[in-house]
């Protein structure tokens, strides 16, 4: 099967758009990501798919935390800027949660301790054990097909 039918195959998901964020040599740092789903309420467990060129990857390994950030519908330029698709300089502010850096603004932030690592192909899934959350109101921004996109309310 071709790369390509594979990956317009797994487009057909709609998916949120998160950013995850680390603390490495006191530096923060992020990468845009839609590979993340709950996996256990009790310890409360989450998973992050990085791929194996991602810079983001060894810094993870090396500082063992990471936070998800699910972004707003009026987060797309955060959301490229952290995939590369904006490429001047932005400058780029970070709240904490629990000492790891999280998004300003965020739907949701879930700042973690990894517990477990697998590479699988050419990718790494971190469990992470959740530390502490906030959430807050708003859309999600979201990605399909290639695109980002928003929810539209349809009357039942």
């Amino acid at each position: 099967m071709e790369d390509r039918l594979f990956r317009d195959a797994m487009g057909k998901f709609a998916t949120g758009v998160t950013v995850i964020t680390t603390l490495h040599e006191g530096q923060p740092h992020g990468m845009t990501a839609n590979a993340f789903m709950s996996v256990s309420l009790d310890p409360k467990l989450v998973v992050i798919s990085i791929g194996g060129n991602a810079r983001c990857l060894s810094r993870i390994k090396e500082s063992g935390i990471f936070a998800v950030n699910i972004l707003a519908a009026n987060q797309q330029e955060q959301s490229m800027i952290f995939a590369g698709q904006i490429k001047e300089d932005r400058e780029v502010t970070f709240e904490t949660l629990a000492d790891i850096p999280v998004i300003p603004n965020a739907l949701a932030q879930v700042s973690c301790d990894v517990v477990t690592e697998y590479i699988e192909g050419d990718h790494t899934l971190f469990i992470g054990k959740v530390r502490d959350i906030r959430v807050q109101d708003g859309e999600p921004l979201l990605f399909y097909a290639g695109k980002y996109r928003s929810l539209e309310t349809v009357p039942v």
